[in-house]
């Protein structure tokens, strides 16, 4: 199986050991708390479940401002964009270490304690400069943006334990996994080549396909769906729904054994190209081989060209940074004259109204308002849980 990133053995910050665990939530709650933003929590699982190997904590400014800058820590991590925790009010004065408290559970249960190595104001200059280079517009607008700088100018830096998973395990059991659990999963089943799809979104009939395309363009054993379950901006479909569509269609249209359904717990950046690197990197983590990259894949509205996450790998990424290699796909659609989905790219002689490709919009409409979509464009069963979601929603 594939080697995790910067190591040979994976390193979640998830205490597994039961009496260890209690004995540190004992002693967290003599500590000085933080309660940190919904960010850094997820930043938080992302460590403890594994994915964000073979980080042990949180960045300082320097490794934030270096990593923005060239995606390269200050001792020659390669990673694409700044695990941090920032702060409005700094941890109390001489404080060694403090108690994480998780913003997204109710009574703000302690997540992780960090050891403080340091609290560093940041400017704005420094924010202005790390937003730029993160999401290539400084745009309040932008949803990852806005999140980014409205957490506060206090960098607090140093190592973490992991003691929760925050809502995630709780609330999506059976889809929610850690790195190692994903990477135990495929080594029982005997995978060592697999191609992983990343989606924040119901699954359509292009999806399904391009997953397929992927699977037998590049030999894999098997297919990671790996769903994003935490915080999305306004309009998106909430995860459970989600993991519902997604869960009927591969039980009735993929060949037993071919495919993972997980979750992980993270909030989308919507940070177009460096979000993209950063999928590679923690999918390489779980053991992924391959990591599919369509088109526009994390961006949001027209702040990234559609290929940017794609060209990003050929012209930032140094050779050899990352073990996983990028599957390049295009938009697919349903051909009228073919037949079948197939990659724009690969049907130059068609014209636009020779494909089924419905716009957001027009499927959140049409949904909305009890009508069927194109089989061609959903599959019915899926498309049934999505129309029973957008009913519900106030007209």
């Amino acid at each position: 199986m594939i080697k995790p990133h910067g190591s040979n053995q994976l390193t979640p910050l998830y205490v597994q050991d039961d009496a260890r665990r209690a004995q540190l939530l004992k002693d967290a709650e003599g500590l000085p708390s933080l309660l940190v933003s919904s960010a850094a929590a997820a930043n938080a699982v992302m460590m403890g479940g594994g994915y964000f190997n073979p980080l042990t904590g949180y960045m300082d400014l320097a490794d934030a401002l270096s990593v923005a800058e060239n995606m390269h820590t200050t001792k020659g991590l390669f990673w694409p964009v700044p695990i941090v925790n920032m702060v409005k009010s700094p941890p109390p004065a001489g404080a060694k270490r403090i108690a994480l408290r998780d913003p997204n559970v109710e009574g703000n249960p302690v997540i992780a304690i960090q050891d403080v190595e340091k609290a560093e104001a940041v400017s704005e200059d420094q924010l202005g400069h790390m937003v730029e280079k993160i999401f290539r517009t400084q745009d309040p607008k932008h949803p990852g943006v806005a999140a980014f700088t409205s957490v506060g100018r206090t960098l607090v830096s140093g190592p973490i334990v992991v003691l929760s998973h925050s809502y995630f395990a709780t609330d999506f059991p059976s889809t929610y996994r850690t790195a190692y659990q994903i990477r135990a999963e495929m080594e029982k089943l005997g995978w060592q080549k697999v191609v992983a799809f990343q989606t924040r979104n119901p699954m359509h009939r292009a999806h399904e396909e391009l997953c397929r395309m992927a699977h037998k363009d590049v030999g894999a054993d098997g297919i990671l769906i790996h769903m994003l379950l935490g915080k999305l901006k306004p309009g998106d479909i909430p995860a459970d729904v989600r993991d519902a569509a997604i869960r009927t269609m591969v039980d009735l249209y993929f060949p037993k054994g071919t495919v993972l359904i997980t979750g992980y717990g993270f909030d989308m950046l919507y940070a177009g190209p460096r979000e993209a690197v950063l999928h590679a990197v923690f999918r390489q983590n779980t053991g992924c081989t391959h990591l599919i990259v369509g088109r526009d894949h994390a961006g949001v509205g027209s702040y990234y060209g559609p290929f940017d996450a794609q060209a990003i790998f050929d012209r930032e990424v140094p050779k050899g940074a990352l073990a996983i290699q990028i599957y390049k796909a295009d938009n697919t659609a349903w051909s009228k004259k073919l037949g079948r989905v197939v990659m724009m790219r690969d049907a130059p002689d068609h014209k636009p109204e020779d494909f089924i490709n419905l716009s957001g919009t027009k499927v959140r409409e049409m949904l909305s308002k009890g009508e069927d979509l194109p089989p061609e464009f959903s599959r019915p069963e899926c498309a049934k849980i999505l129309m029973k979601y957008y009913q519900s929603l106030p007209q």
